[in-house]
């Protein structure tokens, strides 16, 4: 299905299913935006590549890029509609996972001229959205990905862990295994070196398809090297042991690059790589 046709399907589904005249999906110049009141929701990707071959990409990683857009206003139906679920968890769950969804949807439209059947990219859901819906999660986006031509299996579901989030990790972890169960892959983002314990309790119990870690976020701790690299092989013996991959994220200078080659994690992904790529490409055009 051609991307104009995709955005009116998607467009028409999301009018159809909240009775509403806002049509959130928009084209322009070959990329997808949403609209989700104020916000305007753009789609920014990142290769992740072999850390022993970076020229090497195995997919990419989206992030979610916003800026101002022009209010939209409610007509008084469409607000009475808004109301009739009352309970103000209520509201604030559905405005997560509804914006959760949209989000998702322009980055898989997005995705769409670069997708290959041996890449995997990857999409972060927020963890209020897992715990707001309580059973057959990934059913709505399933639907998704198969409309636009794609496969869950090619789908990488993140979930960014945190100690916020540790007394829920048993209803996390059976909302991602609902996941997994659609044929979704399942990546753990930490962004800090968390208490051992928690961080190996976590991977063993939902065996996550990939791991990934913060090098800006691990420089900035401060710990001594001996320490830092301990940490590291322990939690890279874990991660492989369960047939896991580690990914090093941000990794954006020459010191960030040799502490990821140094740890022998599995991916990396970062501005130093496109720097270097780009330099590569800007010398093959010179010489010719």
């Amino acid at each position: 299905m051609a991307l104009n046709d995709l955005v009116k399907y998607f467009n028409d589904r999301f009018e159809r299913e909240h009775h509403a005249k806002y049509r959130p999906l928009v084209l322009e110049n070959g990329r997808v935006y949403g609209i989700f009141g104020q916000v305007r929701i753009q789609s920014v990707f990142s290769p992740l590549r072999e850390n022993i071959n970076p020229a090497r990409v195995n997919g990419h990683a989206v992030k979610i890029k916003v800026a101002a857009q022009e209010a939209q206003y409610l007509h008084n139906y469409e607000m009475e509609s808004l109301t009739l679920n009352s309970g103000e968890n209520y509201i604030h769950f559905e405005s997560v996972i509804n914006f959760d969804r949209l989000v998702r949807t322009v980055h898989m439209l997005n995705y769409l001229p670069m997708a290959q059947s041996d890449k995997v990219l990857f999409l972060e859901v927020d963890p209020r959205h897992i715990l707001g819906i309580k059973k057959d999660h990934g059913a709505y986006f399933e639907t998704v990905i198969k409309q636009c031509g794609l496969t869950t299996h090619n789908t990488v579901i993140v979930l960014a862990v945190t100690d916020n989030y540790a007394r829920y990790s048993t209803a996390l972890i059976r909302g991602l295994s609902n996941y997994r169960q659609r044929g979704y892959q399942i990546a753990l983002r930490f962004d800090h070196l968390l208490s051992d314990k928690y961080v190996f309790d976590l991977i063993d119990k939902l065996t996550p398809d990939y791991v990934s870690l913060s090098v800006r976020q691990i420089e900035s701790q401060n710990n001594d090297d001996a320490n830092v690299f301990e940490k590291l092989h322990s939690l890279q013996k874990r991660i492989s042991d369960r047939q896991g991959q580690g990914i090093w994220r941000q990794v954006d200078c020459k010191k960030s690059e040799l502490l990821a080659r140094h740890s022998h994690f599995d991916l990396v992904e970062g501005n130093y790589y496109e720097r270097i790529e780009n330099s590569i490409k800007f010398l093959d055009t010179a010489i010719e």
